[in-house]
């Protein structure tokens, strides 16, 4: 008799390991598509606004893009390098950070000590496109 409710624990536990596990990965799928898109976006923006709209931008992106994966909570977002400039061939790399609870329970949120899921994504300005100062030096 004393098995059962020991069983029931673990397959509760087991449960919650599980969707937590999933969690991360969700986050992890959710901050990289939120990377890939600000990186486009600022390198197609490139050139054509100042470095404080570029990085609102790109944190608008970002939010947009996470919000459409189901996360509302704060992101962070930095773009690099710092000493970039906004010319033909230069790597732009975007880093979107979100915090995700320790333990999360269907129908009562999360808690627990939060750590960080990140991803980063680097693009390179377009070469070939009018309007961006440079020399194409990564056409081949």
């Amino acid at each position: 008799m004393e098995v059962l409710p020991f069983g029931l624990l673990v397959f509760v536990g087991g449960a919650l390991l599980i969707i937590n596990i999933w969690g991360v990965v969700d986050a992890k799928f959710a901050t990289d598509a939120a990377a890939r898109e600000s990186a486009r976006w600022v390198v197609e923006a490139a050139g054509q606004t100042t470095p404080e709209a570029l990085r609102a931008g790109a944190t608008a992106v970002a939010t947009d893009t996470l919000a459409g994966h189901g996360r509302t909570g704060p992101a962070t977002v930095r773009i690099g390098p710092r000493d970039a400039a906004f010319v033909r061939c230069e790597r732009i790399e975007v880093t979107v950070a979100i915090r995700v609870p320790a333990v999360r329970l269907p129908f009562l949120g999360g808690f627990g000590d939060a750590f960080d899921v990140q991803a980063t994504r680097s693009e390179l300005i377009d070469p070939t496109r009018s309007g961006v100062d440079g020399l194409a030096w990564c056409v081949q």
